[in-house]
């Protein structure tokens, strides 16, 4: 099994990045051949700050890093030190059907009332996406509900492709069914996802907040009087509390239903300080090793270089050939 992940290397990692996601690809890494990288081409396709984008990648790389990201395990990379995503790309540019991208929703969401303003990266980007996974053989990706038709495209693509050429140039991926990752809310809104681009700090949980924040946020987070239930059908409605619990349950490694088992009856004034006390045993650490890494550019980059030479490595017989198969001449 060949697994392929990226993530977007955005400013300040919050819990929600990191139970959503990261928290998986730790696990992932010891159950067969695992690909991180940042997907460093996917953010220009909006506008934005050269140096912040550098910093934000190296920032993101140390976050991972210190979630438990080990370069001896999986390969850990920038999709700009590998040039076959952008080439390859362009290849399933030229054969993928402007329908199938007018399907796609994200767009619709992303650009909301500035269609015309969006770059075309933002509109094909679903299209290097494709890439990311194809460039890799990749036998399976780990996709959430926002990401399952972005593979059900790159297995089209890929699937018009070898019929296009009639060769079998690309695996058609799988989606990864592993443990299901977790669907972090807002702390004060238990229906909003936890997002940076909340203006409320009170909202999340940064990944570089100190214990007393950590501790002081929960304290705050937005409840309701009702005490706790003994069974998740007894949550619904509650968005909040529900939201809680699957965080409880998410940085503990149980199950809801067993964090209802040992707090049903009691009341937020209790869980909460104990949700505190958990998230910050297990915070702690990352967030010191992060500090750590963050100040070491040279060695941050170094790890980025080497995976980016390994990734090159089991990337460029694809590449070869699909320039090959569309008869393009080169060397």
């Amino acid at each position: 099994m060949r697994t392929v992940s990226g993530i977007q290397p955005t400013g300040n990692l919050h819990l929600g990045n990191y139970l959503g996601a990261i928290k998986n690809w730790v696990t992932m890494q010891d159950e067969g051949e695992a690909l991180y990288f940042l997907a460093d081409l996917h953010a220009i396709t909006v506008p934005g700050d050269a140096k912040e984008l550098s910093a934000n990648s190296r920032e993101m790389a140390a976050a991972l890093l210190a979630s438990g990201v080990d370069p001896k395990k999986s390969i850990l990379f920038n999709q700009a030190r590998v040039p076959g995503h952008a080439e390859l790309a362009w290849m399933l540019f030229c054969s993928t059907p402007m329908g199938w991208l007018d399907r796609m929703t994200q767009f619709k969401e992303k650009s909301g009332k500035h269609k015309q303003r969006s770059s075309l990266g933002l509109y094909g980007y679903p299209v290097l996406q494709a890439a990311d996974v194809l460039i890799y053989q990749a036998t399976h990706v780990p996709v959430g509900e926002d990401q399952k038709q972005h593979l059900e495209l790159a297995r089209d693509i890929a699937a018009k492709f070898n019929g296009d050429t009639g060769n079998e140039t690309f695996t058609l991926p799988e989606p990864f069914i592993g443990k299901t990752a977790a669907r972090i809310m807002s702390l004060r809104d238990g229906n909003a996802k936890m997002s940076k681009s909340d203006p409320s700090d009170l909202s999340r949980i940064n990944m570089t907040d100190d214990d007393e924040t950590i501790a002081r946020k929960f304290k705050k987070a937005k409840t309701d009087p009702e005490p706790l239930p003994d069974n998740l059908a007894a949550l619904e409605g509650r968005a909040e509390a529900a939201n809680l619990v699957a965080i409880y349950a998410a940085l503990a490694d149980i199950s809801a239903e067993d964090v209802l088992a040992e707090y049903a009856g009691k009341g937020f004034g209790d869980f909460k300080p104990a949700l505190a006390d958990l998230a910050v045993s297990k915070l702690s650490p990352i967030r010191n090793r992060f500090d750590e890494l963050r100040k070491d550019e040279a060695a941050i980059d170094a790890v980025l270089r080497d995976g980016a030479e390994r990734a090159s490595a089991l990337a460029q017989p694809t590449v070869d050939a699909a320039y090959a198969a569309l008869g393009l001449l080169r060397g």
